[in-house]
């Protein structure tokens, strides 16, 4: 088995050496002193919850192999630590320190102007990358099949009803499993779990 390289910021599921993971396009969620490294591009998917981004994308990137980590490493900590800047003495006294003007507030981040926009480049499929950009959804990139037990099914309708029940009826209940099922990886990607717990699931509407 590969020796892990790091961890999925969101999954925490382990990169190989010579893995494929996926990165955000923004420069800010790649800087040196916390970049993101992402499994999978649900887990990409999943950090956008908590970011304000103008337009992003996942893009597929190669981890190193053991060797290349090793010697990349090692010439970062060989160069010199940056010189450190004296302080410039405070001449104000002490009496006039009420008399400075305030500092000025730090700038907000701008409002995004319209809905997020999200496009994946790589290897994923045309599936995936539609699941990611919002022109189809994330059961959409797995296999169409039925989740539920048919026979209960049309067992209760006929006990609530009286009436008989097409099959056809249970590829779209499927169809509504599954997009409660992607609501509650979401909320456990919002979270930071790698677990679909009972609170994650959309309440029923009567």
């Amino acid at each position: 088995m590969a020796e892990m390289w790091m961890k999925c910021t969101e999954c925490r599921t382990e990169i190989a050496y010579g893995a494929t993971y996926w990165q955000c396009s923004v420069s800010t969620c790649n800087r040196s002193r916390m970049p993101l490294y992402f499994c999978s591009v649900v887990c990409w998917d999943s950090h956008l919850s908590t970011v304000r981004h103008r337009d992003a994308y996942a893009v597929d990137v190669k981890a190193p192999t053991k060797e290349a980590w090793a010697r990349e490493q090692a010439e970062a900590a060989a160069q010199p630590a940056p010189r450190a800047i004296a302080p410039t003495p405070d001449r104000v006294n002490p009496g006039d320190r009420a008399a400075q003007p305030a500092p000025r507030p730090m700038p907000t981040a701008p409002t995004p102007a319209s809905v997020t926009t999200r496009r994946v480049v790589g290897d994923a499929s045309p599936a995936t990358a539609a699941a990611v950009e919002g022109s189809a959804t994330f059961s959409d990139t797995f296999d169409r099949e039925v989740l539920i037990v048919v026979s209960k099914m049309k067992k209760y309708i006929k006990d609530r009803s009286g009436f008989n029940c097409s099959d056809a009826v249970a590829e779209h209940i499927s169809d509504h499993v599954r997009a409660v099922c992607d609501e509650a990886i979401r909320a456990a990607g919002r979270d930071e779990r790698k677990t679909v717990l009972d609170r994650d699931v959309p309440k029923v509407r009567r």
